[in-house]
C-alpha cells in the first residue's frame, strides 16, 4: 500500500500479470514520486511554526519538522518588518536581495511559500542564477530592468523582456535567469517563492568560487578560455 497525501493508492501485483501491466503501474508510481517531491509538502494543520536555531523543549513534531508548541505561538511568528528598507548595492554587482523565508519567519513552516526585495543600482545585475527547488514570480516597484531566463539542453532558448514599475514576470522552476537595471536611477523588485526557503545557485560564484576549486583544466575546456583567466578569476572574492 503506498500513501499519497490525502490519498491512497493500493495495488496487487498478480503472479500472472505480464510484464507490459508491470511497466505501467511502474510508470505510473515513477510519475506519481515525481509529482509528490516536487513542491513543499503541504501542512497537516493551521500552522506548524518552525522552532528557532536554539530549539526548545516545548516542542511537537509536525511534516517531519520540530514546531513550537501552537499554545507558545504569537503573532510575531508571523511577522517581519524592514521589506520597505533599500539595502545596501555597494558591491560588486551592485544589487543586493533581503529575503524572508523561512529563516526570518517561522511562521512560514510548511506553508510552501516565501517573499523578497532585490534593491540595483544603476548598472546592477544579478548574476546567472537558478533555484533548484521553486518558481518565482517578479513585479517591479521603480526603475527599468532587463530581465530573463534560459531553457535547458538542447535548446538554450532566452525568454528576456525589458520591465517598468507595475509589470510582472514569471520564471520557472529550475532554470537560469538574469536581471540588470538599464536605467540610470535606482531599481526595485519584488520577487515571490512557492517555497518556503527557495534558495539559489548563483552560476559564477559556484563555479570560479567553489571550495577546493575546480581543476583550472577543466574550466579551460568548459569555457574555452585561456588558463591564465580563469585562475585570475578563482581566485577572486566570490562570497
Amino acid at each position: 500500500m503506498l500513501w499519497f497525501r490525502d490519498e491512497i493508492i493500493t495495488f496487487t501485483i498478480h503472479k500472472t500479470m505480464g510484464i507490459d501491466k508491470f511497466l505501467v503501474i511502474f510508470i505510473f508510481l515513477a510519475l506519481s514520486f515525481s509529482f509528490v517531491t516536487a513542491v513543499d509538502p503541504a501542512p497537516l494543520d493551521d500552522f506548524c511554526v518552525a522552532l528557532a536555531p536554539s530549539g526548545s523543549k516545548l516542542a511537537v513534531t509536525e511534516n517531519g519538522q520540530l514546531c513550537k508548541d501552537p499554545k507558545l505561538v504569537t503573532a510575531d511568528d508571523f511577522f517581519y518588518s524592514g521589506l520597505n528598507i533599500p539595502s545596501n548595492t555597494n558591491n560588486r554587482i551592485r544589487s543586493n536581495l533581503t529575503d524572508v523565508t523561512v529563516k526570518e519567519i517561522k511562521g512560514l513552516n510548511s506553508l510552501g511559500i516565501s517573499i523578497g526585495r532585490i534593491d540595483f543600482a544603476p548598472n546592477g545585475i544579478t548574476p546567472p542564477t537558478y533555484h533548484p527547488r521553486v518558481s518565482e514570480i517578479r513585479i517591479v516597484l521603480a526603475g527599468t530592468i532587463y530581465v530573463g531566463f534560459i531553457t535547458s539542453n538542447p535548446d538554450h532558448r532566452v525568454f528576456a523582456k525589458i520591465l517598468r514599475p507595475g509589470d510582472v514576470f514569471v520564471v520557472p522552476v529550475g532554470l537560469i535567469h538574469f536581471v540588470r537595471n538599464i536605467g540610470k536611477t535606482p531599481a526595485v523588485l519584488i520577487v515571490a517563492y512557492n517555497g518556503q526557503n527557495p534558495d539559489a545557485v548563483l552560476v559564477p560564484n559556484t563555479i570560479f568560487g567553489s571550495t577546493p576549486p575546480i581543476s583550472p583544466e577543466v574550466l579551460v575546456k568548459s569555457f574555452q578560455l585561456d588558463k591564465k583567466t580563469v585562475v585570475n578569476l578563482q581566485k577572486q572574492d566570490w562570497t
